[in-house]
């Protein structure tokens, strides 16, 4: 017909691909039978990077927060609270840009496919990683109550469910940024092992507490902190569940635990 632009096929198909932290969109619009092609504004590009580089960032701070309190709890640092607590308002700062980064996005692109999974689940996971990051202000200022009691021995166990927690956290964040479902669904799958290390170190903390009425009040300092730990593996797992969903649009939700 003369008309380059105009391209004769007989259906529509927006495609939409993100990899390593760059998007490559197409979009062909249907006019009267005739399909134009044309090419999603660059603005479009520079809002997806951007996100993709500010949950990046959020992922790398609340990390090294909840990794230095659990440090902090092992040498029952008394000051470390104030610290992450400072830190944590850069994680809220940040959680409230990449929320209104995802809305920008929604009301202006109108994202589908691939694009709208990323979107969702982006907002998903920066609601787990702001909770991750107060967590790791809980841990720290529980890490300073347990100061005052330098004669109470900390569980033996507690070091293997801490390092198998941050570990999740850690390969979680990993399978986001490197688009692997599998690695995901490990994680996932990784979480009764947790379970079954706060099973055990809640029973023997109870017995203890039982036993010797001089334990109960840092028993239950250190009861909080099992628990923190153990929703450190909960919000890992939540984490690699939203991975599983934007790489492969399954809702994995409740059906790997049976």
């Amino acid at each position: 017909m003369g008309n380059q632009s105009v391209l004769r096929v007989n259906w529509c198909n927006p495609i939409a691909s993100f990899h390593a932290g760059l998007i490559a969109v197409k979009h062909y619009s249907c006019t009267s039978g005739r399909y134009k092609k044309s090419v999603m504004s660059i603005h479009f590009f520079n809002e997806m990077e951007r996100l993709h580089r500010d949950i990046v960032s959020m992922c790398s701070t609340v990390e090294e927060n909840i990794s230095e309190a659990v440090r902090g709890l092992q040498n029952r640092s008394a000051g470390l609270a104030e610290e992450l607590a400072v830190r944590d308002r850069e994680v809220n700062a940040l959680d409230i840009r990449v929320e209104e980064e995802c809305l920008k996005i929604l009301a202006l692109y109108h994202p589908v496919a691939n694009d709208l999974r990323r979107v969702a689940a982006v907002m998903k996971i920066t609601v787990e990683l702001e909770r991750v990051g107060d967590l790791a202000v809980n841990i720290a200022e529980r890490s300073a109550s347990l100061s005052m009691f330098p004669g109470f021995s900390m569980p033996v166990g507690l070091d293997e469910m801490a390092t198998e927690s941050l570990e999740m956290l850690h390969d979680s964040i990993d399978s986001y940024v490197e688009m692997d479902a599998e690695k995901a669904r490990a994680v996932v799958t990784r979480d009764d092992i947790v379970d079954d290390l706060n099973d055990k170190l809640i029973e023997e903390l109870r017995k203890g507490m039982v036993s010797t009425s001089e334990l109960v009040e840092p028993g239950m300092h250190l009861f909080s902190v099992i628990r923190h730990i153990e929703r450190v593996a909960d919000h890992a797992t939540n984490i690699a569940e939203d991975v599983v969903y934007l790489t492969e649009g399954q809702i994995i939700r409740h059906r790997l635990k049976k």
